[in-house]
């Protein structure tokens, strides 16, 4: 109904006003088959409903999570820049980059005497500093200085991160740097307040709480590493709400057993002789060897990813102790129950005695008691 017509009919009555207006929606309303007539607002709503078989879609075909290296040359000469490990296309990933779904990896290389701005839209960012020493700076959170095997996180930060090496092999300092802007992006939204403080994890630090527990009765004969917490992740332990890392160690001449989570790991190698490797794969054996497995080699500061839900193992064939840095969106997993982290020992033993459990969530007998009351069962 155009302008001059509209303003023609309410002057001359407000009734054959309100008549037209219906008469104009009804014309633009359309029959659907269960005989209801939807304005022209409505069409438009129903346009984007999909309506899907629920055993036909309950697990849609999607790009899986690949198996790639980020190898340490791409840090090791040239000028200072940012080194993107850009997995969006192989993941069906339009309008942005990512390295997984909810996360993205870069190298950062800072030549010496030289400075380079990081920025990212994100609640979390991680800075393990693969070679060099230097200072990180923003108007958000001061200055921190670093030098290899610290590792520093950043919450929500408006400005950018400028970071300046002094020293370095190669000419230039080397970090792994790693965000959760591509979670940013799928949810559609900006990041708010800061949900935990600016943290420096010192490398001696690391070390010493390292070799505290190689000391103590109850660790693992061939498992050995810290979980990287936070002050304000006590609940979930992680080394943000969305960030999660271990620095792990793999002895001489041993087998890390497999293990399976939910989280996509992007594992960086800190240390390593020739030899060294995992292998991983979507299956294990009933004696808990991963069947036909892809084999990664461990490359001292490079990155591979590991795909959720698979399960692997890390084997050290060296004579000397490799250490791992895996970082990964188990902050979030956590903390919403989902993480489901298997070890296949466990998982063998719990099917010899006839049982499949449904996460490996722990839940005590107790706590499973009090649920199943509450629940009137």
């Amino acid at each position: 109904m155009s302008a001059k017509v509209r303003s023609a009919l309410e002057s001359a009555s407000p009734s054959l006003m309100t008549a037209a207006m219906r008469c104009a929606d009804e014309v633009a309303c359309k029959a659907t088959g269960f005989g209801r007539r939807l304005s022209t607002n409505e069409g438009r709503w129903t346009a984007g409903a999909r309506i899907y078989e629920y055993g036909a879609a309950a697990n849609p075909e999607m790009p899986p999570v690949p198996v790639l290296v980020h190898p340490p040359a791409l840090h090791e000469s040239g000028a200072s820049r940012t080194v993107p490990f850009d997995l969006s296309a192989s993941l069906g990933v339009e309008g942005r980059e990512c390295t997984s779904p909810n996360l993205m990896a870069s190298f950062v290389r800072v030549e010496v005497g030289d400075s380079l701005e990081t920025k990212a839209r994100a609640t979390s960012q991680a800075f393990y500093v693969i070679r060099g020493s230097g200072v990180s700076a923003s108007m958000d959170h001061g200055k921190v200085r670093w030098c290899t095997g610290d590792l520093f996180v950043l919450p929500t930060t408006r400005a950018g991160v400028v970071h300046e090496c002094v020293e370095a092999e190669s000419g230039g300092a080397a970090l792994y740097w790693i965000h959760d802007e591509p979670l940013m992006e799928y949810l559609g939204v900006e990041p708010g307040r800061k949900k935990f403080e600016p943290t420096l994890y010192r490398r001696e630090e690391l070390l010493a709480r390292v070799e505290e527990i190689s000391h103590s009765k109850g660790h693992s004969s061939n498992r050995l590493g810290v979980l990287l917490g936070n002050a304000a992740c006590d609940q979930t332990k992680t080394l943000t709400h969305v960030l999660w890392s271990l620095l792990n160690s793999i002895p001489a001449q041993s087998v890390q057993r497999a293990h399976r989570h939910n989280s996509v790991a992007l594992d960086l190698c800190v240390s390593a002789k020739p030899g060294v490797y995992t292998l991983m794969g979507r299956e294990v054996d009933a004696q808990g060897f991963i069947v036909d497995p892809i084999r990664c080699e461990w490359t001292p500061g490079g990155v591979f990813v590991t795909p959720p839900g698979w399960w692997h193992s890390h084997h050290n064939e060296s004579q000397d102790v490799a250490w791992v840095l895996p970082i990964q969106d188990a902050g979030l997993y956590t903390y919403q129950r989902t993480l489901d982290i298997r070890f296949v020992d466990d998982e063998i033993a719990l099917h010899a005695s006839g049982r499949i459990r449904g996460s490996a969530f722990a839940t005590s007998d107790e706590e499973y008691a009090r649920m199943r009351a509450e629940a009137g069962c």
